[in-house]
């Protein structure tokens, strides 16, 4: 009976080393990657819906980025794998993907996405989870900072809102010496919202003027009534911060309407489908962007990802391209795989991407002082003009 009990006794106590065991892990799962012979990480973007095109190139840059890692032996030893999951451009879908790959892929780190209307809503998850995420071209500040308070798990390595808006009106006002603006924007937009915001503000404070601002709504195709609205201020430059498939619409309208002003965006007008779709209407056009296309030391990526995957690389595939690499070199730096301690080496980044040099300030969790690049479209072309950063 003494043996019978011993053995009872020695069972009980190994199968409640298991269990405790088990909680072990469980709590470490929210920190750490779990699979012994691979290292996750997570992709999430729009692979459908109308910024596909953005999206499929930087879920191809990471990709290409994270193949090349794995032939030269990995990080820390270990063969790295992406899961990348389709948003269809929604925020919903967004925080679905971000919960999907914090609890059930049990990734390190997460690229993306591109917009701030996805990457805002996530904050909740990453903080939940203790795992960091790298936007790439979300721009509004609410990505990672608000009310003044930095969000611990939201990083990004694009400059913001604030700047970009900026940089646009003191370009309009400093170098082309435009007197009036208008502004036609989308309302139920963050990003939009944002560029307009900042926009008017430096316009105004360097002495121009404001003579219409018009609104519309995401999946409008008929800007006629604000563009007439907009044509009888006659401005002489009409500030334009969305995406390429409005920029082209409204941009093709305008001219039909015989407006003449000379027209400006931000970093949501580059793409070949813009030029595609109106080629005509947007020429002598200049929007900020994240970095000169034809700068010697963005050839190699960009020669690669041509080569890789035959066609040209969108501006997207830069910034994702220097996100990845981001999280790499945090990894490294924090000799772990534990999500903490990537988080924390994320906030000392000091290193130079093919945008720029990026150093992450701690209390923003945005790459600091980064200059902007005026971009120009000549015959068809993205013709770098200068860089100009907002004094």
């Amino acid at each position: 009976m003494k043996k019978k009990a011993l053995a009872l006794l020695m069972i009980g106590l190994f199968t409640l080393s298991i269990g405790l065991t088990g909680c072990g892990r469980k709590d470490e799962s929210a920190t750490t990657a779990s699979t012994p012979d691979k290292v996750k990480v997570g992709w999430i973007g729009s692979l459908t819906g109308d910024q596909a095109v953005w999206g499929q190139c930087e879920s191809s840059t990471v990709k290409m980025v994270i193949d090349d890692l794995n032939k030269s032996g990995g990080l820390l030893g270990r063969e790295v794998e992406l899961i990348a999951y389709d948003t269809r451009g929604d925020a919903t879908e967004a925080v679905n993907a971000v919960k999907r790959l914090t609890g059930q892929d049990k990734v390190i780190g997460i690229i993306g996405p591109n917009a701030s209307g996805q990457a805002i809503p996530i904050s909740s998850v990453l903080e939940e989870m203790k795992v960091p995420d790298i936007a790439t071209v979300a721009t509004n500040p609410k990505v990672t900072v608000v009310d003044g308070k930095v969000k611990p798990y939201n990083f990004r390595v694009c400059f913001i809102d604030p700047y970009q808006g900026a940089a646009a009106a003191g370009y309009a006002a400093d170098v082309l010496k435009a007197k009036k603006a208008a502004v036609l924007y989308d309302v139920s937009d963050d990003y939009s919202q944002g560029l307009t915001e900042f926009f008017e503000k430096t316009f105004t404070e360097k002495g121009g003027e404001i003579v219409s601002k018009e609104a519309f709504k995401t999946g409008d195709v008929d800007f006629r009534a604000q563009l007439t609205k907009i044509k009888a201020t006659n401005p002489d430059v009409i500030f334009m911060p969305y995406f390429f498939k409005e920029v082209a619409l409204s941009t093709k309208q305008a001219r039909e309407l015989g407006i003449k002003a000379t027209f400006m965006g931000g970093d949501g007008w580059p793409s070949e489908q813009l030029i595609s779709m109106a080629k005509d209407a947007v020429e002598g056009a200049y929007f900020v962007n994240h970095l000169d296309f034809n700068d010697p030391e963005v050839a190699s990526f960009r020669d690669k990802y041509k080569s890789t995957f035959g066609k040209d690389v969108e501006l997207n595939g830069f910034l994702a391209y220097d996100a990845t690499n981001m999280l790499i070199d945090a990894v490294k730096r924090a000799d772990s795989f534990d999500t903490v301690k990537i988080t924390a080496a994320l906030e000392t980044t000091n290193m130079k991407g093919i945008t720029g040099k990026i150093v992450i300030g701690k209390d923003t969790h945005n790459p600091e002082n980064k200059d902007a690049a005026i971009i120009k479209i000549v015959n068809g072309e993205y013709i770098f003009q200068q860089k100009y950063a907002v004094q």
